[in-house]
């Protein structure tokens, strides 16, 4: 006799409806708080993602997009003043994305308005910590 498989698909549909439900509400939350900064939901990834100099390649990985899609929206900001492309200080190919004293600021601001009622809030920091460790071995497990 086999073990029907039903429950588990049932589990993990509705573990992978949660986690839908879930990005789709920080999705949501990260365009809001960009509008009121003049910014589109990718330039307040990339402002977000911009923790130090960095590649175009490594801030892509970062956004999880394609390096020419992160080129696009860099493009935008450096016309705003808020990246500039500097040489990289050991790769000559390469460029070095830093953020402009006027970054710097607007990306103080979007990390402010970000944590004010993110969809994480109702979670205390212990349990953002198991979740980030339990979505962290989900994807690197593959």
């Amino acid at each position: 006799m086999t073990i029907s498989p039903e429950p588990q698909a049932t589990a993990e549909r509705e573990l992978c409806g949660l986690v839908n439900g879930l990005a789709q509400q920080i999705a949501d939350h990260v365009r809001r708080r960009a509008t009121t900064l003049g910014l589109t939901a990718a330039q307040a990834t990339a402002l977000r993602e911009m923790t130090g100099p960095m590649t175009m390649r490594e801030l892509a990985e970062r956004m999880s997009c394609e390096p020419s899609n992160a080129t696009f929206i860099v493009d935008k900001l450096e016309k705003q003043g808020l990246i500039e492309r500097r040489p990289h200080p050991t790769d000559r190919r390469a460029k070095h994305l830093v953020l402009t004293p006027e970054g710097n600021a607007l990306r103080e601001r979007l990390l402010q308005l970000l944590v004010e009622d993110s969809p994480l809030a109702a979670l205390t920091p212990e349990q953002q910590r198991t979740l980030h460790h339990l979505l962290e071995q989900a994807i690197t497990r593959r």
